[in-house]
């Protein structure tokens, strides 16, 4: 174990395509997680409109209004 942590830390290659590679993929696995609670909001805010409308507090204009307005800023 030890002979191949030294070989990894000495081969400055290994090493420099291993820190990339490691890089590359908390960044994709962060923006996933992102992404994820981003819709997971988004569909919350969808359900909590739709209540409003089947209880009556709200017109379905006016919900459609609500979800429209989010997409004119580039919001999902």
């Amino acid at each position: 174990m030890e002979s191949l942590v030294h070989e990894f830390i000495t081969n400055e290659e290994l090493f420099v395509v291993s820190l990339i590679t490691t890089a590359i993929v908390v960044i994709v696995l962060f923006k996933t997680v992102a992404r994820m609670i981003t819709n997971i909001h988004v569909e919350h805010t969808r359900r909590e409109i739709a209540a409003y409308i089947a209880e009556g507090s709200m017109t379905p204009e006016q919900g459609e209004r609500l979800l429209n307005s989010g997409k004119s800023r580039g919001c999902n």
